[in-house]
């Protein structure tokens, strides 16, 4: 079984509610029809680029393809994977200024407010 979880490009002020609806509607296969968000494209690539989307001998992914939309992509993890996989993608979550999404108990992690200066 699976460790399930996946970042979303929302807009700004977007809730944890917010995210659980996407979520909601991807399960239904609702998926709008536009542009890829750049954060989405630039998460998929900095995670693929140290974890390549494949399943396999030495791969976190449960599952392959990811699923990559427009606006989240869903990663289903192998449950033996390091506890360093999780740590990047929650990493280049906040990177990319992502919400992250745990389907194992529902809870939403926001990124990680901007440094002031």
């Amino acid at each position: 079984m699976s460790f399930d979880l996946s970042v979303w490009a929302l807009p700004d002020g977007a809730t944890p509610a917010d995210v659980r609806a996407a979520v909601q509607r991807c399960r239904q296969g609702q998926h709008g029809e536009r542009y890829p968000d750049p954060r989405v494209v630039g998460f998929y690539r900095a995670i693929t680029a140290n974890y390549p989307d494949r399943a396999g001998e030495g791969s976190p992914w449960e599952v392959s393809p990811l699923h990559a939309t427009a606006d989240h992509i869903v990663m289903n993890l192998n449950p033996a994977c390091e506890d360093q996989v999780l740590l990047d993608i929650e990493r280049l979550a906040g990177e990319h200024n992502l919400m992250l999404f745990d389907y194992q108990d529902g809870s939403v992690y926001p990124p990680p407010a901007p440094a002031r200066r």
